[in-house]
């Protein structure tokens, strides 16, 4: 991506000093015939433009003699410098440099504002499916990938994606790692994965980190650099095949309820706020199934302990995380009271 965006400014410097160059010639031209002739300013930048890009009309009015010294010297310099512009412009447009500049201007902007988002390092086979994810929930993103074929892989996909080496804090940085959601570290090796996670996680302590690994080696190295979870495809694939086996009416349950494609149903963690008014109630007092139709399967506590299936006496606290399962809209209504301020 360097090399590209070096390559765009170099084209864009050199349109600029064309079109500058052009530009010159003509305010001269138009300069020289009000001088030397005395004709109106508009008259004579007319005639400098026709004579610069050579039409063929004829003059605006009879010349002096010095006046056509002046346009002889007028088309040497200028029908050079129009040719040389015209071409250039043209040049970018038929080749696809400006489409392409424009879209590495709104990408750029895009980088500046965008928050709340997922960081994913890597686009391959896994980091790609991730994104895929992202995209059906609708859940913002941006791809680091320092392969250029998969990071062009990444833009035809419709991801916003940054051709570098997703290990550097300049590389993080741009990203907007500072307003990010949470990384994941996709990248091909076990190495490459656990030096990402060791930049993002000593540029943000408190963002949540998420690496893939191929190795038990692997896999206490991420938690050492600072991954809050670690993830190896082969070994969730070799349990989902082995649950599948044995309990495949409850393997259908879960993609059921955790599936994108489900509209009806679906499992979410809702955050209770600290000025939320279900903070401090119990489950019971909250009334939640009678209220949004949803089933909490499970309280995940501020400290990080699990309360599965939870007793209707259960008491929701500010900074819990209720794990429930009910249809999209309803969860919705949950999550902005639960997000809500006490009135």
């Amino acid at each position: 991506m360097a090399q590209t965006e070096n390559e765009l400014r170099s084209w864009s410097r050199r349109s600029l000093l064309a079109i500058g160059l052009l530009a010159g010639i003509i305010a001269t031209g138009t300069l020289g015939y009000v001088a030397i002739e005395g004709w109106p300013v508009w008259d004579a930048f007319y005639m400098a433009v026709i004579t610069v890009t050579t039409v063929g009309f004829k003059e605006v009015h009879d010349l002096s003699p010095a006046g056509q010294a002046f346009t002889v010297g007028l088309v040497l310099s200028g029908v050079g410098a129009a040719l040389y512009t015209f071409t250039l412009l043209a040049t970018i447009i038929v080749e696809g440099r400006l489409p392409q500049h424009l879209q590495r201007r709104r990408q750029a902007h895009m980088l500046e504002t965008i928050s709340d988002h997922f960081i994913v390092c890597g686009y391959g086979r896994i980091g790609s499916m991730v994104a895929a994810q992202f995209r059906r929930q609708q859940v913002p993103y941006v791809v680091i990938e320092r392969d250029a074929d998969r990071c062009q892989a990444a833009l035809a996909d419709g991801a916003p994606a940054v051709e570098a080496d997703g290990s550097r804090e300049e590389v993080l940085m741009r990203v907007g790692i500072k307003r990010a959601r949470g990384l994941i570290a996709a990248v091909g090796t076990d190495a490459e994965n656990v030096y990402a996670v060791m930049t993002a996680r000593d540029l943000r302590p408190d963002l949540f980190i998420i690496g893939r690994t191929e190795t038990d080696d692997g896999a206490r190295k991420l938690k050492r650099a600072g991954a809050d979870r670690v993830i190896s495809p082969y070994f969730i694939g070799a349990q989902q095949m082995a649950q599948t086996a044995l309990r495949p009416a409850v393997v259908d349950f879960v993609e059921l309820a955790t599936g994108t494609n489900n509209l009806e149903l679906s499992m979410e963690e809702i955050a209770v706020s600290q000025t939320s008014k279900l903070a401090n109630q119990k489950i019971l007092e909250a009334n939640l199934r009678q209220r949004f139709g949803v089933i909490v399967v499970g309280i995940q506590r501020e400290d990080g302990r699990m309360e599965f299936n939870p007793e209707p006496d259960t008491r929701i606290s500010a900074g819990d995380k209720l794990v429930v399962l009910g249809r999209s809209d309803s969860l919705k209504q949950l999550e902005t009271e639960a997000s809500a301020t006490t009135s």
